[in-house]
């Protein structure tokens, strides 16, 4: 701790500097954000449901909503109920207990609905294997997946590059 302190008070600076490629990740979020615009004309609400994960996936996707990937400026927005959701971000493999509650909320929400498997459990298990006595294993055990975005965690780029990736394979309306 102490050496910590010192360098603070050394350097004057408390946190890191940004990476140098941050005008990479900024065209990158507004390519993003023009296509869902493009294909549909408004924002998208977005459901998160942790259908039993590590919870590394969900801190990666809590970095979307930092300053520095900006999501809401992108015109994704995070909704608290499947009913106004047009998407449901699904992380870790579906455990017994959540099985149930993953079919209810892809029930409730309205169509066309689309659904991105977040992670390596999200896909196909991951640690946790296909399936156990605790596991029903991958989300698309349980309910149909549009997109997987791989990676344990997957990193928010690669999420945010998943989402556009359901969204313009969307159907029309």
């Amino acid at each position: 701790m102490w050496r910590i302190l010192r360098e603070v008070a050394r350097h004057r600076r408390v946190s890191e500097a940004l990476p140098e490629p941050a005008c990479e990740w900024q065209r990158e979020g507004q390519r993003i954000q023009h296509e869902i615009l493009r294909v549909l004309g408004r924002a998208l609400a977005i459901r998160e449901v942790d259908a039993g994960s590590c919870n590394g996936c969900e801190l990666e996707i809590h970095a979307l909503n930092n300053p520095y990937y900006n999501l809401e400026g992108a015109g994704i927005r995070f909704v608290a109920s499947p009913r106004h959701a047009d998407l449901l971000l699904v992380t870790g493999p579906v455990s017994r207990h959540m099985e149930t509650a993953l079919r209810r909320t892809y029930e409730a929400t309205p169509a066309p609905k689309l659904v991105v498997a977040v992670g390596d459990c999200g896909c196909d298990g991951g640690i946790f294997g296909e399936q156990s006595y605790a596991s029903c294993g991958g989300v698309a055990r349980v309910i149909p997946v549009d997109v997987a975005i791989t990676g344990c965690p997957p990193a928010p780029i690669d999420l945010m590059r998943g989402i556009l990736a359901a969204v313009t394979a969307r159907p029309p309306d």
